[in-house]
């Protein structure tokens, strides 16, 4: 399987994210932003996690009128599967391809921790390997994750089975840390093909650094 992940000036996460897939028996490239195209023999396309451009404007606005953002957005309307974390995340929803936007944290700081979170659907390729209702433990390092959409969007997205991850407790308990509506942590696109989280399932690939949670997550797409 072949795994493409974007690098946009002010990316961090890029080369967490190769190691994490390349453990895993996948082989990536990392491919930078002023590229025209992605590359034909993608499986799918990560978003990685960071700062893009510096967070100057919204976090991701910037990033989305990079060139490489064009062929993005054709590849996903295409049905090729793309995962955006943390900044990847917001990336994804100022380009509308996801639903929703990210604003600042309610408390106004920057999170950076372990927090659990509940599987709310798996009938996705993300989230196969794991049951809904299973609780997991990832990383969160982001100071604008409080995910905001209207009344009737939340509506649609429970519709749709769009909601795929929670903040919680280690009981599965709603702990919301940054405000998030509903206290959502990932969402996908109706197509279920263009997944979002803030979390870094990239980060929590071994139990010596706190969790290897990340793995199910991941592999779901090496198995797809």
């Amino acid at each position: 399987m072949k795994v493409t992940i974007l690098q946009f000036p002010g990316t961090n996460c890029e080369y967490d994210t190769k190691s994490a897939f390349e453990s895993l028996g996948a082989t990536t490239e990392i491919l930078w932003h002023k590229s025209d195209e992605i590359p034909t023999d993608t499986n799918l396309l990560v978003v990685a996690g960071g700062f893009s451009y510096g967070d100057y404007l919204r976090s991701g606005a910037i990033a989305t009128f990079s060139p490489v953002m064009q062929a993005v957005i054709k590849y996903a309307n295409g049905g090729g599967k793309v995962l955006g974390i943390c900044n990847g995340f917001q990336v994804l929803a100022e380009s509308g391809l996801l639903p929703g936007a990210l604003m600042r944290n309610s408390g106004l700081h920057f999170l950076s921790k372990h927090h659990h979170l509940k599987v709310v659907d798996n009938d996705n390729t993300f989230l196969k390997e794991l049951a809904n209702d299973d609780v997991i433990n990832l990383p969160i390092a982001h100071h604008d994750g409080n995910y905001f959409i209207d009344n009737k969007g939340l509506k649609e997205l429970y519709a749709n089975n769009q909601v795929l991850l929670k903040y919680t407790d280690k009981d599965g308990n709603i702990s919301n840390p940054n405000g998030s509506i509903d206290s959502i942590a990932g969402v996908c696109n109706k197509e279920k093909n263009v997944f979002g989280l803030m979390p870094h399932p990239e980060r929590a690939m071994e139990l010596l650094l706190g969790s290897d949670d990340g793995i199910k997550m991941l592999r779901g797409f090496l198995n797809a």
